[in-house]
């Protein structure tokens, strides 16, 4: 029978860790988390209005605003007329070249379940007619008085009469 004979070594065995690999994967680590960080923190900036408690008195409609109504079957109406589409930027280009430029404002109320895609038309088309300033109310307006038939809500009222002595 042959006998083994067993090799000393001439070191002995080092239990100490290897830190370059230690290194190599805590710097592959960071590199991926400065590259994935920038994409995280994108977002979209939106101006919310501040929320204020009013009383639930009844508000006097400003005959002077200009209201967009939009339902769901995609009608709109301008203050309390009904508008077809091809109507909707020159009546509204009439009724805000008679304003101040700042005072170009136009309210758009939408209903819940109104396609989007009209409501993003109906800004559009209100940019174009030259409104400086567009406003989504986020509750329904109540309709103001209908204005009598054949006159324009966007023109001046002509002063009343003198009454005869």
């Amino acid at each position: 029978m042959a006998t083994r004979k067993f090799v000393k070594p001439s070191t002995p065995p080092n239990s100490d860790i290897n830190v370059t690999p230690l290194v190599d994967v805590v710097l592959v680590l960071l590199i991926i988390f400065m590259v994935v960080t920038p994409l995280l923190e994108k977002d979209i900036e939106v101006r919310i209005p501040e929320t204020e408690e009013t009383p639930q008195t009844e508000m006097p409609q400003d005959d002077s605003q200009l209201i967009v109504k939009l339902d769901v079957d995609g009608n709109l109406a301008i203050n309390t007329e009904q508008v077809s589409g091809t109507d909707y930027i020159a009546k509204l280009k009439r009724m805000l070249t008679a304003k101040k430029k700042e005072d170009r404002i136009v309210f758009f109320v939408a209903d819940d379940k109104a396609n989007y895609g009209k409501l993003v038309a109906a800004f559009d088309g209100a940019k174009q007619a030259g409104a400086f300033v567009l406003g989504m109310a986020t509750e329904d307006i109540p309709n103001a008085p209908a204005a009598p038939v054949g006159v324009d809500p966007g023109a001046v009222p002509a002063p009343a009469p003198a009454p005869a002595p």
